[in-house]
């Protein structure tokens, strides 16, 4: 199809998971990982202020925009942000994100 893209995940606990998504749904990353049954806090409900879905991007990143001022200022906040975090909350992905992969970083609930 031509509005699905797979995505891997690594969880905290190190276990992986292909998921596919629709590019055409406008719901941010963070969005997706909720709904698909991570356990992301996402205190701030989306506004870069809490950085509680912070993943880092193992693959892909370059496909990505530019983070913003605010998302680079939350990120340095972290103890363990490097250059290839982000806020998930910050992502939304179109087909060009196809083979993206990730590990999931932020806080617990």
């Amino acid at each position: 199809m031509e509005n699905i893209i797979s995505i891997t995940i690594e969880d905290r606990d190190g276990s992986v998971r292909e998921i596919e998504i629709p590019t055409d749904i406008n719901l941010s990353l963070m969005e997706i990982l909720k709904a698909s049954e991570y356990d992301i806090l996402a205190t701030c409900g989306g506004m870069a202020l809490c950085a509680t879905c912070h993943v880092q991007i193992t693959e892909g990143l370059d496909a990505l925009h530019e983070p913003s001022d605010q998302e680079l200022d939350m990120l340095d906040t972290l103890p363990d942000a490097d250059d290839e975090s982000r806020l998930a909350c910050q992502l939304r992905l179109g087909n060009h994100n196809q083979g993206l992969k990730l590990v999931i970083k932020g806080a617990l609930q």
